[in-house]
């Protein structure tokens, strides 16, 4: 769940890249950059980014916007967080280049008669000076959802809620979450790529049950890597069943590798909830920022 590259911007005239200021060569539009929200069940897709001869988020969002927009030339949408497959967003925010000749005005209307059923573009409008929907983002914060037969799992929500194998003490995980508030290495429950880094910042970290008697369990972080979200869950699971402890949860933090013992959780259960930026005014510092400390990370 790391977010998609994209490039970075001013709203106002811009050319195809992106940038402010004279047009390049063969650029025959000039364009600015919108902000949209969206929505989407993930059941049906293949994860957010696009992939040949798979249904993503996506593609069909940039095959849309092409087509309502009648564009001769593809779109490049850019998220703040990329979902794998079977993740749901109701908070996902992206960013689209789109030409100032095209009739944009109408574009969260007519996205919303011809999007298919389980994707939503919750709003559509000019993004501020500075705006990357991926890089001016300061956190995102994720619902990892769970019955663990304290009530009846309701049969409406099933693609949207893990059953637990056993009784959770959400007190008990709650207890233990300290260990892994704040800037520290996620290597024991990320998949590793090659350059990038597994350190993040932790900011939240807390289960409730909500009126149904279902675990809601938040996550926020700066930023997550592949398969975090997941297998945090799969260690406070372990830890609220009792099958592990917290003493447990320290010895796996000091692992430099991904630890064998921590599961990954089934997808369904995860929502991309909502996506946080600074003011409009700190935009393009932040954005500065985080592409340096990504080019660094990937050296």
């Amino acid at each position: 769940m790391f977010g998609t590259d994209g490039v970075t911007g001013m709203t106002g005239p811009q050319d195809r890249d992106g940038r402010d200021g004279t047009a390049t060569p063969g650029a025959e539009r000039r364009t600015t950059r919108w902000r949209l929200g969206v929505a989407y069940d993930g059941t049906d897709f293949s994860g957010w980014a696009t992939q040949p001869g798979l249904r993503t988020v996506q593609g069909v969002l940039e095959e849309w916007i092409r087509q309502v927009l009648r564009l001769t030339e593809p779109v490049q949408v850019v998220c703040a967080g990329r979902t794998d497959a079977g993740v749901h967003a109701r908070g996902q925010v992206i960013h689209v280049d789109l030409p100032d000749d095209a009739p944009v005005e109408t574009l969260e209307r007519r996205l919303r008669r011809v999007l298919p059923r389980d994707v939503v573009v919750t709003d559509a409008r000019p993004a501020p000076n500075g705006f990357d929907a991926r890089f001016a983002a300061i956190w995102r914060r994720y619902v990892y959802r769970l019955n663990d037969g304290a009530t009846a799992m309701d049969p409406l929500l099933r693609g949207h809620v893990v059953s637990a194998r056993r009784p959770l003490d959400v007190d008990r995980m709650n207890a233990a979450a300290p260990v892994l508030i704040g800037l520290k290495d996620f290597a024991p429950f990320c998949r590793r790529h090659e350059g990038a880094t597994t350190i993040r910042t932790l900011l939240d970290l807390h289960a409730v049950r909500d009126h149904r008697g279902d675990i809601a369990y938040t996550v926020r972080a700066d930023a997550f890597c592949h398969s975090m979200v997941r297998s945090l869950m799969g260690a406070m699971t372990a830890i609220g069943s009792g099958k592990r402890d917290r003493d447990w949860l320290v010895e796996v933090m000091t692992s430099p590798v991904r630890h064998p013992e921590v599961e990954v959780m089934p997808a369904r259960g995860l929502c991309l909830e909502e996506v946080g930026y600074p003011p409009d005014d700190e935009l393009a510092a932040r954005v500065v920022q985080a592409r340096s400390k990504r080019e660094v990370d990937e050296l």
